[in-house]
């Protein structure tokens, strides 16, 4: 799940020293598998562990995991490097934002991973999200607008030029898009 580097395991450990006994570490993500993932690593006191937290042992701790990180976290890398600038800990977490899907996922878990971390991402920075609500029979993928995009009145360029060019061309069972969104115009609206 987390390969820690043998450095970082030693500047955990010379960290840890000065802290109580059985204290570990706990790596974290907060607002996980959003754009606005942050990871984070911070002291675990042996009382921090709940019953469903994942104990991963490293040499002289152990990395705690809550469960709800813990498919954020896959193929998640920790190094402590060196270069002309200082000393930093790096934490890399390339799922942190969207989990990986299976080749054996349906079709909707499908749509939605393709909205959260292709299409999402860029209509962050308007302040907008878009989500699946439904795939009809006809094969019809029914979308639902918020923040910024709600009321824009681009959303007919970024529905029709946009998203379902991507979904249509990538999903062979989808025929189209369709928006249920009840827009109404206001300051949270980016156009």
């Amino acid at each position: 799940m987390i390969s820690i580097s043998e450095t970082a395991q030693s500047h955990f450990a010379k960290l840890l020293a000065d802290q109580a006994e059985q204290t570990n570490i706990r790596v974290f993500v907060v607002n996980p598998g959003t754009s606005q993932a942050e990871c984070g690593v911070s002291y675990c006191p042996e009382d921090a562990v709940e019953a469903t937290d994942i104990r991963l042992p490293f040499n002289g701790f152990d990395a705690v995991v809550d469960a709800e990180s813990a498919p954020f976290l896959e193929e998640a890398e920790i190094d402590f490097v060196t270069d002309k600038m200082g000393t930093q800990l790096t934490l890399k977490a390339p799922n942190a934002k969207a989990r990986k899907i299976g080749d054996d996922a349906s079709l909707n878990e499908r749509i939605q991973h393709m909205l959260e971390t292709e299409v999402n991402p860029q209509l962050a920075n308007h302040g907008g999200q878009v989500s699946l609500v439904e795939v009809t029979a006809e094969g019809i993928a029914v979308l639902q607008f918020g923040g910024g995009c709600n009321g824009c009145s681009m959303i007919d360029v970024t529905l029709k030029e946009g998203i379902e060019k991507e979904m249509v061309a990538k999903f062979d069972e989808i025929t189209g898009v369709a928006d249920i969104t009840d827009h109404k115009a206001g300051d949270h609206s980016y156009y």
